[in-house]
């Protein structure tokens, strides 16, 4: 991997120019990939025929493909990995390398992105069916249209683009399309214990064009309470687990804004929205004229980026404690903590990295306007390449979050088309 550095290779008025004639022939190839893309229902556990249509794709660009398994039994040692509780079998990844022409005197890049998507939820309430690809209005629709099937098109359709004005780099690109992000990142976790390396990583999810290095992580807790039985007629007599279990929430709140105010980043717009703590599910009692006995707090810790795992966890253990000190019952009854599931890092990039800059020229050179850098608020696979593979890396995608995990998923079409030119300049910036 060769040492990062400023290039001096702008953006030309000349080569923007090709590039952008380019994708625009390719918009109908480009909407049409998408579409079918789209329409491919990648569950989690069911990537496998997303990644072959991805495949198909890439070998038809004349690709080096590599079709990389997912084994749990080779990740489960690593202090990333995370069980998503489905099936390891048929978790495939695709790994598809476009050789530069100097890769020893040239920069290296890697395009990621996963093709799981989530759950469609309830169908009656979606406009169109959820797998459906309609075009309407200049939007593209469907479960894993936003997040993040067309920036994976985006991707692809930008190397196209360089080998249809006959751009070919001189470092290695590198297209990976991923498997289980939303459920722990055992997709892209296993193309780095796998050796694969770059000089940097774009990683393209949603984020309406901005440049985000920095990504908050998150931590699965559970909470069980104890309270004490009785019927409710003899409701001062026992002690309610629900209503200790309000209490708890409350100042997990007040723990939530205080970390805050604390850690303020100019990176995040919302102040009070870095890292949040947000409790997703509560449940207790058997009987609706019975005191509950036990309830049960389920949520997710945030943690800000710098911040490690173990030092949220500690801090987190504090907040428990000092409320539960607090209060009569629970300083004698303490509430049971559990960490499960997803325990995902924090992540970020040094907001000077080389790459930035190289993608943020040449996002103002495509887009026509300067670049805005922002931290998200969510997990991502970011954290697995700046953390465990020393690679810098960006989120940077089409599409508003806003509008993904939710009913009539969409994203705009021309946002999209906006992107490919961008990675496709960035390629021939970055790699020259």
């Amino acid at each position: 991997m060769t040492q990062p550095t400023v290039s001096n290779h702008t953006a030309t008025a000349d080569r923007v120019a090709r590039i952008c004639g380019a994708v625009d022939e390719l918009r109908p190839a480009l909407v049409a990939f998408a579409q079918g893309l789209v329409r491919i229902p990648s569950l989690p556990g069911q990537e496998a025929p997303a990644h072959d249509y991805v495949a198909v794709k890439l070998r038809a660009l004349q690709l080096d493909v590599a079709i990389v398994e997912s084994r749990f039994d080779e990740l489960r040692g690593h202090p990333a990995f995370n069980d998503d509780g489905l099936a390891p079998e048929g978790r495939i990844n695709v790994v598809a390398r476009w050789p530069g022409a100097t890769p020893s005197r040239s920069r290296s890049l890697i395009l990621n992105g996963h093709l799981d998507v989530v759950s469609a939820g309830n169908v009656a309430l979606w406009t169109d069916a959820p797998f459906s690809g309609v075009i309407r209005g200049g939007r593209l629709y469907g479960r894993g249209a936003c997040d993040m099937k067309s920036g994976v098109t985006a991707a692809v359709f930008a190397l196209e683009a360089l080998m249809r004005i006959g751009r070919r780099p001189g470092g290695d690109v590198t297209v990976q399309t991923v498997s289980g992000e939303e459920s722990g990142g055992v997709g892209t976790l296993t193309t780095i214990v796998k050796g694969c390396r770059a000089d940097a990583a774009i990683i393209l999810e949603p984020t309406t064009l901005k440049l985000c290095p920095i990504q908050s992580g998150a931590l699965t807790f559970r909470l069980r309470v104890d309270g004490r039985s009785i019927h409710a007629c003899m409701k001062r007599l026992g002690v309610s687990a629900i209503e200790k279990a309000c209490y708890l929430i409350g100042r997990l709140n007040a723990f939530d804004r205080a970390r805050h105010l604390a850690r303020p980043s100019p990176y995040y717009p919302d102040p009070l929205n870095i890292a949040p703590i947000s409790v997703g599910t509560l449940s207790g009692g058997d009987w609706h004229s019975t005191v509950p006995q036990e309830s049960v707090i389920e949520g997710r810790f945030g943690i800000f980026a710098g911040e490690s795992v173990a030092d949220a966890q500690q801090a987190f253990v504090a907040a428990v404690h000092d409320a539960s000190a607090a209060d009569p019952w629970l300083r004698e009854h303490p509430p049971a903590l559990e960490w499960f599931e997803g325990q995902f890092e924090a992540g970020q990039t040094d907001t000077a990295a080389p790459i930035l800059l190289a993608l943020a020229t040449c996002h103002e050179a495509m887009a026509g306007e300067p670049a805005v850098m922002e931290g998200v608020t969510y997990g991502s696979d970011l954290r697995l390449f700046t953390n465990h593979a020393g690679i810098p890396a960006v989120l940077y995608g089409p599409g508003d979050v806003a509008n993904a995990h939710t009913v009539d998923e969409f994203i705009e079409v021309e946002e999209v088309v906006t992107a490919t030119k961008v990675l496709a300049l960035t390629i021939d910036t970055w790699c020259a």
